[in-house]
């Protein structure tokens, strides 16, 4: 490739990830199987945007696919990515109280075969759409969905990169040494209950036995599920240990901005 050409491609891909003036964000939900379960999600993307881009999916919180997950996608498609919220438990159902959250959760990261089986049906489906570059996916996660995308990328998952906030960080499936190809990118609060530190500390241990490409961010006296501003509802609702913080948000989300766009031009070859 020439350096000309190398220098085209740098340029276009920035404009498209950093202009979002002239954005025209479009969203709808959408269906597609993992075997006999149907799954409903919601991809958004700009439409003003030709040509085929870099996709990124996003994982739900242990609610499930709701308005929250679809917002998301939506700040992504302004960044200019093809943006797919998922769903991880099936017919797009949500849970109103944390038993059921912690239920619907359990059920699938219990089970294996049935959480890879549902994330790699996303991955397929959103590799279909003409307008994503199928060699440039990443994924982000959110508590639960953050405990998903780690997972994958433990399992060696063709990904560019993946992010998780406020996730799980504990595995019965440790990565084994060399089988994560994806970049890894952490946020937690260092107040947060479920995630003691204890945990992080075998986290960062186990990522860099594995030989990973990883970075863990933790932010002082912030606690879980700090990027949601509905945190704070549930917790006074149901007396739960989390609330949200908008610095916290705010710097998470700008640093996942700048992880996206580096990992995906470093996946434009240049000789």
């Amino acid at each position: 490739m020439s350096t000309r050409f190398s220098l085209l491609a740098f340029v276009v891909f920035t404009l498209l990830v950093v202009s979002s003036a002239h954005a025209k964000v479009s969203g709808r939900e959408i269906e597609y199987r993992s075997g006999d379960t149907v799954l409903k999600g919601y991809i958004a993307s700009d439409t003003a945007l030709k040509g085929k881009r870099p996709a990124v999916l996003v994982v739900h919180e242990w609610w499930g696919h709701n308005e929250y997950a679809r917002e998301r996608a939506r700040m992504l498609a302004e960044q200019g990515y093809v943006a797919l919220a998922v769903d991880m438990y099936g017919d797009g159902k949500t849970a109103q109280h944390p038993d059921d959250a912690g239920k619907f959760a359990g059920e699938v990261m219990k089970n294996k075969v049935i959480e890879e089986a549902r994330f790699n049906a996303a991955v397929d489906f959103i590799k279909e759409q003409p307008s994503v570059d199928p060699s440039r996916i990443a994924a982000i996660g959110y508590c639960f969905g953050g405990g998903v995308v780690l997972h994958m990328a433990r399992q060696g998952s063709d990904l560019k990169g993946v992010v998780s906030f406020h996730g799980v960080l504990a595995t019965d499936t440790p990565a084994r040494k060399g089988a994560v190809k994806a970049e890894v990118l952490v946020f937690n609060g260092e107040a947060d209950k479920m995630i003691p530190p204890e945990q992080v500390a075998a986290f960062k241990e186990e990522m860099t036995n594995a030989g990973a490409s990883f970075r863990y961010v933790g932010y002082p006296g912030v606690m879980h599920s700090f990027t949601n501003p509905a945190a704070d509802g549930y917790a006074k609702k149901f007396s739960l240990p989390m609330a949200y913080n908008k610095e916290a948000d705010r710097d998470s989300w700008s640093e996942t901005a700048k992880f996206l766009k580096r990992i995906f031009l470093a996946a434009v070859p240049i000789k």
